[in-house]
């Protein structure tokens, strides 16, 4: 179970995801089929509610165009 700080930390995440895919003019769905996951994933990740995995990370990176760390400026 993740406590609060951890939780916050997935929120931060999640927000900071989400304004970089908006900002390269990409919806959840765009996002979603580059990354060959259900639409209810991305969601999930930009609302703080999943832990997402090193290897998704590193494909959120890449199809977004970005180095895998500008996810976690926040």
């Amino acid at each position: 179970m993740l406590n609060e700080k951890d939780k916050k930390y997935l929120r931060e995440f999640g927000e900071n995801l989400k304004t970089i895919r908006t900002a390269k003019n990409l919806t959840q769905q765009n996002l979603a089929d580059i990354l060959e996951v259900e639409i209810s994933q991305v969601s999930r990740i930009e609302r703080g509610k999943i832990n997402t995995s090193v290897i998704n990370i590193k494909k959120i990176a890449v199809a977004l165009e970005i180095d895998a760390g500008e996810l976690f400026k926040f």
